[in-house]
């Protein structure tokens, strides 16, 4: 993974964690890995676990398990 993919995601991860709402998170997540594959770009495996990780943090926080 080239280092601007790496200062992109952490970026990431850094205003993900300044979020209140999980669920724009995801949705950030989701375009960055969208962007990726319009562009014919591999997705770095750090940005689908991102998203794995919200999915179920979105799941626990939908069920009242925060």
């Amino acid at each position: 993974m080239s280092e601007q993919m790496q200062g992109e995601i952490a970026q990431l991860s850094s205003e993900l964690e300044q979020l209140d709402d999980l669920r724009e998170g995801y949705a950030r997540v989701r375009a960055k890995i969208l962007g990726y594959r319009q562009a014919g770009m591999r997705v770095p495996e750090e940005l689908t676990l991102l998203e794995k990780n919200l999915v179920a943090e979105c799941m626990a926080a939908s069920q009242g398990r925060d």
